[in-house]
């Protein structure tokens, strides 16, 4: 992977390569990015630049034996560590070394674009928790313990490393203050707060700024050979998330299904606060609740991210910040009078939780109904 191919500011590119150049590389770098930021990419990026055996004044050269492996992902002094679990393939006690041919795949068909959504998808374990488990963080101190194979740097890349376990953390903590020499650690994350402060301290840290709607709908323009009108509206929804923008392009999201399934759950959350009884259609939104779960807790925290986006247009539909497409300005529209900012913020509350008791796999129908009812009741008149 070359800079040059790489989504981010050039300005972010430069400071990297010149901490190479000025021989000041931190041996353990996190890279805080936003959810669909080209962050992986450019961890292989600034790996590759450091081995490479022909440096150019701002990209590898792209063609020395070093440069043909990072390529390939192959190169035997780069090691990509990612959050896995058992599978039908896996069913006991997996690491990541079992998943790297699959996970060098993975990143290979989407062009670097990935997230832990469709890597879990590609596993087949997206209705499982996927962590750097206390087998991975033992093969990371047992191959920072071997010298390098070419005599170089050795780099560790752990992505997604909010998905480091809370009991394997511990075992990198010594490795990470004290490594080998010419070693380079570089630790992806798009959230922080799930880090342990201990791992944090130990990090130099490198803000990955999230992508601008132009950006994203200039290089769609570019890719996709798109116009400029559908360039922006992908642009607008996938909200800084290229990821997300592919998506929407390809036609693999559910992101029109999401709407509807949001605005059909508006809906009757508002006839049940204003007490028409006969418009809230209980029944089939608990089918819509059932499809939203039979589709697994990746996809039911996307259907809370499509109601925050809604609320969040709503609270900001008069403003010329405001970004939303036209089948989003519909439900805004159609439901601005019934948030404000005296309930909005408790909704949040709710939708946050929700997303938070999700993730730790607690019973989504009970999860949903409950965060149904209460912002029922949270958008009910006063008496």
């Amino acid at each position: 992977m070359l800079f040059k191919d790489v989504l981010v500011e050039d300005s972010l590119k430069k400071k990297l390569i010149d901490l190479v150049k000025e021989n000041r590389i931190s041996h353990a770098q996190l890279f805080l990015s936003q959810a669909g930021s080209h962050a992986f990419a450019l961890s292989v990026a600034y790996a590759q630049y450091i081995c490479c055996q022909n440096r150019g004044e701002d990209d590898s050269c792209g063609v020395c034996p070093s440069c043909v492996k990072f390529a390939k992902l192959a190169h035997p002094d780069l090691h990509i560590i990612f959050p896995n679990c058992t599978t039908n393939e896996v069913k006991k006690d997996p690491d990541y070394t079992q998943f790297a041919d699959q996970f060098r795949q993975f990143v290979f068909q989407n062009n670097y674009h990935i997230d832990l959504h469709d890597w879990l998808i590609d596993l087949g374990g997206e209705n499982k928790q996927a962590y750097i488990n206390t087998r991975d963080c033992s093969l990371i101190v047992n191959q920072n313990s071997i010298k390098s194979y070419e005599g170089g740097y050795k780099i560790f890349i752990l992505w997604m490393a909010e998905r480091l376990y809370r009991d394997a953390a511990p075992k990198l903590l010594k490795t990470l203050e004290e490594p080998e020499s010419n070693t380079l650690f570089v630790l992806i994350t798009e959230n922080s707060d799930k880090i342990l402060s201990t791992i944090l301290s130990r990090t130099q840290l490198v803000k990955i700024p999230k992508l601008s709607t132009s950006t994203i709908q200039q290089q769609l323009i570019k890719d996709f050979k798109l116009n400029e009108q559908e360039a922006q509206d992908i642009a607008l929804v996938a909200d800084g998330n290229y990821n997300q923008a592919l998506r929407l392009l390809n036609s693999e999201s559910d992101h029109h299904q999401l709407l509807e399934q949001v605005n059909k759950v508006l809906g009757s959350i508002v006839a049940l606060s204003r007490n028409n009884l006969s418009q809230v259609a209980y029944m089939d939104i608990q089918d819509c609740f059932k499809d939203i779960i039979d589709k697994g807790r990746e996809y039911q925290k996307a259907f809370m991210d499509a109601f925050i986006r809604i609320l969040r247009n709503m609270l900001m539909k008069d403003f010329p910040v405001s970004k939303c497409n036209s089948a989003e300005q519909n439900i805004t529209q159609t439901y601005a009078t019934v948030f404000n900012l005296k309930n909005v913020s408790q909704v949040f509350d709710e939708c946050n939780k929700a997303q938070y008791h999700i993730e730790r796999n607690g019973n989504s129908a009970l999860i949903l109904t409950d965060w149904y009812l209460k912002v029922a009741a949270l958008i009910a008149p006063n008496p």
